[in-house]
């Protein structure tokens, strides 16, 4: 049975509004499991996205599932951020003939041109989960990899006077602790700002901040000899990740993280007659300056700045019971800057440069890179590619465990090619990342000194037939070497396939070869 979906688009100089009817000829069938929020569960969803810039590079989209349940992310064809979440209304209603939603995106929830006509990239999107089946408003090609370059487009947006968008939200904080080796009060003030230059740029500041109230990490057992890779929660850091992103130069989790020296090799620099009592698990930020945004020529802006504050541990003179302050984390200043050009709807070329510098006799360091991700006009063919270089100052590296070295650079390159439309698909890359490449001053990176390589081709149906709704069958290949010892680190064979029935049944088969 046709199941006949009708939407219609409003607006005012607020927000967009967007009701949908989803007609249903088994109602009762819907599925609705009620979720947290970005979770989309066993449920039927309605979804609009929205590329305010028409530049088939980056899309806002909102979801709502028939339990009411709200997701939204910042999607690129690569990735879609669902740790973003803007601040919108919605509302279902279910009926004897389907459903019903209605949609409210205030203009600060999106990102747009300051013209005065508007043109948008848009689509519309109903998933019926019980059939396993996703229809849209605009045709998407399945022979084509790139979905954003498909949408349909918006008109009809003209003159609007869009409000300010200045949010002042001070904060005042006390905590009360007590254990059985004493009892302690803190008291915390500060202020967060974020202000809407235009209809594209953003500006995030913070003052004292205090996370207190965001979700803690989950406990974790690390048997591996790499730290662990945490989720960011803090609100401010989880805002405009598209173009901060570029390049994985940036890990959030620096930023108010574990001091820089290290616990241990401290203790072992200490006279035998010293003990540390107190050691600080993390370093308080002073304040963060966030500005992103896109100017109507396709170029993304990105300047973050953060500052730490001076840090100490408590050491105990157990021949004189005296204690002393010992610096862990000077006054530190982090600066991340990203300049992302978009043209030709479905390419661009990328600058970043992330800068870590601590006061006194401890290391800084600074990272750039340039990337490249050019596509053939009808998303055919792609070719990719990077180069960062890294540069290390540390005065006292004995202090500073990072790294036995004192001052040291270092490079990682990267080049693929790859056919990413068709039935049959094919990749081939390869990498080098020289020994001394480091960038975990502000970045994550757990190894270096080896080069790989990688090959992958594919065969898939584009369109349902009699008895499948998917069908792909993988092969690939992977080397990697030790760039010193020539030694192989990892090689393996992979064969897999997948497919989903008519039926929905999944069928799943996997092969792999380690050499």
């Amino acid at each position: 049975m046709v199941k006949k979906t009708e939407v219609k688009v409003l607006y005012d100089n607020n927000a967009i509004y967007i009701a949908a009817i989803l007609h249903d000829d088994e109602p009762n069938k819907i599925l609705k499991e009620l979720t947290n929020r970005d979770v989309f569960g066993a449920s039927d969803h309605f979804s609009v996205a929205i590329n305010g810039f028409n530049d088939g590079q980056q899309d806002f989209r909102f979801y709502v599932s028939a339990a009411g349940v709200q997701m939204d992310c910042l999607a690129t064809e690569d990735f879609e951020d669902f740790t973003w979440d803007a601040i919108w209304d919605s509302k279902v209603k279910l009926t004897n003939f389907g459903w019903v939603v209605e949609m409210k995106i205030p203009y600060a929830a999106l990102r747009f041109s300051k013209t005065e006509k508007q043109t948008w990239g848009l689509n519309f999107t109903r998933e019926i989960k019980r059939d396993a089946q996703k229809y849209t408003w605009n045709f998407v090609d399945t022979k084509i990899g790139s979905v954003i370059t498909q949408e349909g487009i918006l008109e009809g947006i003209e003159n609007i006077n869009t409000p300010t968008r200045l949010f002042l939200i001070p904060y005042t904080s006390a905590y009360y602790q007590q254990s059985d080796l004493g009892s302690d009060k803190t008291f915390k003030a500060g202020l967060d700002i974020k202000y809407g230059i235009n209809d594209s740029f953003t500006l995030d500041a913070i003052l004292v901040p205090d996370f207190g109230q965001t979700k803690f990490d989950n406990a974790i057992l690390n048997l591996e000899p790499f730290e662990q890779k945490l989720d960011e929660n803090r609100p401010f850091f989880t805002e405009a990740t598209d173009l901060f992103s570029k390049g994985n130069l940036f890990y959030s989790r620096r930023i108010g993280g574990s001091p820089i020296v290290d616990p241990y090799e401290f203790q072992n620099l200490l006279p035998a007659d010293n003990e540390i009592t107190n050691f600080p698990s993390s370093v308080n930020l002073i304040n963060a300056v966030k500005i992103s945004g896109r100017t109507e020529k396709g170029l993304g802006i990105g300047f973050l700045n953060a500052v730490t504050e001076k840090t100490y541990a408590t050491v105990l003179d157990t021949s004189t019971n005296e204690t002393r302050k010992a610096v862990v984390q000077p006054l530190t200043n982090y600066n991340v800057w990203v300049l992302d050009q978009r043209f030709n709807q479905n390419s661009s070329v990328s600058f970043i440069n992330t800068n870590t510098t601590r006061n006194g006799n401890f290391r800084d360091a600074n990272a750039s890179a340039l990337l490249f991700d050019l596509n053939t006009k009808a998303n055919t063919y792609k070719l990719s590619g990077d180069f960062k270089y890294s540069l290390v100052k540390d005065n006292n590296p004995i202090y500073s465990p990072l790294s036995s070295l004192t001052n040291y650079d270092g490079f990682k390159t990267a080049l693929s090619f790859s056919k990413t439309s068709g039935k049959y698909r094919y990749l081939f890359s390869g990498k080098y990342l020289s020994g001394n490449y480091d960038i975990n001053d502000l970045g994550l990176l757990f190894v270096n000194n080896y080069h790989n390589a990688y090959a992958e081709t594919s065969y898939r149906i584009v369109n349902p037939t009699k008895v499948f709704n998917t069908f792909k069958v993988l092969q690939n290949i992977n080397f990697e070497s030790q760039n010193t010892t020539g030694k192989t680190q990892e090689a393996w064979y992979q064969a897999l396939i997948t497919a989903t029935t008519i039926k929905i049944t999944i069928l799943k088969a996997n092969y792999k070869l380690t050499l």
